[in-house]
């Protein structure tokens, strides 16, 4: 089984600030930096840095080429990447001081993915590997539909949430990684037990990863329940720590490991990330990972 992440790739403009602006209002940034980051990218070096073998499939635009460069430096195989004559897609974030961040995302080069270009990828994967997706990037439905007749098992992360998304072929969903908001919108529901209640009755061979914040995860599939607490840490800035979750869960899934491993090492991940400034560069190693447990 091989992994195919189709995703974005964006310049972060973080912005370090005491709170986060009201309507109307003007606050003043302690700190800027510029930082490599999009969920597609911040999920292939995760997924790279716990052990997996993954392929990143999407376009590189103007600005961006350093970003292609770092996927490569990590071991994420770029074969699938296209250049292409658009700005590069970018976020704007603001970090306060518990933390806690506001996106304003730009899709840019992330959004000239055509579908041509998606079947020309796909035709090199085959039934059984994995496709992992996020909603950053263009051509999202169409994805989902070409690897499901390939018989790809799909990995989606519906985020950002827009509606559109409730259009999609969730049958086609092996594994559906959500937080809390997002859950919310696709379900209506706000207790897990019940969130996986609606998605079972509707979807019954999807699987869930639902993540809670400071109350942890919880995984459910049609026959095992998993609840992971929140491994303790000062946060710093919990951007991509969602992520880091879904690319050391999966690569520890494709590794043959019980779920409750799954979920351990993934949740000890994004606890050693949520402690670091920035993105792609506060995802830890598996070294680090396995360290971090051996030590609790």
């Amino acid at each position: 089984m091989r992994i195919l992440n189709f995703g974005s790739a964006n310049l972060d403009y973080i912005y370090q600030v005491p709170h986060f602006a009201a309507p109307g209002e003007t606050i003043s940034a302690r700190s800027q930096t510029v930082n490599p980051g999009g969920k597609g990218l911040n999920q292939s070096i995760a997924l790279a840095r716990a052990g997996a073998e993954v392929f990143h499939g999407g376009c590189i635009g103007t600005g961006g080429e350093a970003l292609a460069a770092l996927l490569a430096e990590n071991g994420v195989d770029t074969r699938f990447l296209r250049q292409v004559d658009v700005l590069q897609g970018n976020a704007m974030i603001a970090v306060n001081d518990e933390g806690e961040n506001f996106i304003m995302l730009y899709g840019g080069s992330n959004q000239a993915i055509t579908q041509k270009q998606i079947d020309e990828t796909l035709s090199a994967f085959d039934a059984g590997d994995y496709l992992v997706l996020q909603n950053e990037i263009s051509c999202l439905p169409y994805l989902v539909e070409q690897a499901s007749k390939r018989g790809m098992r799909i990995v989606l992360n519906p985020s950002p949430f827009e509606d559109s998304l409730r259009a999609l072929d969730y049958h086609a969903v092996a594994w559906l990684f959500v937080n809390e908001i997002e859950a919310e919108q696709i379900t209506g529901k706000t207790q897990p037990e019940e969130i996986w209640d609606a998605l079972h009755a509707r979807f019954p061979s999807l699987c869930l990863v639902l993540t809670l914040g400071g109350a942890g995860a919880m995984c459910f599939t049609p026959s095992e329940q998993v609840i992971q607490p929140v491994f303790p840490a000062v946060p710093v800035d919990t951007t991509a720590a969602g992520d880091t979750f879904t690319g050391f869960f999966l690569a520890s899934l494709l590794a043959g490991n019980p779920l409750t491993e799954c979920m351990e090492r993934a949740a000890m991940a994004s606890s050693i990330g949520v402690s670091r400034l920035g993105a792609s560069c506060s995802i830890p190693t598996a070294e680090e990972v396995t360290r971090a447990l051996a030590r609790r």
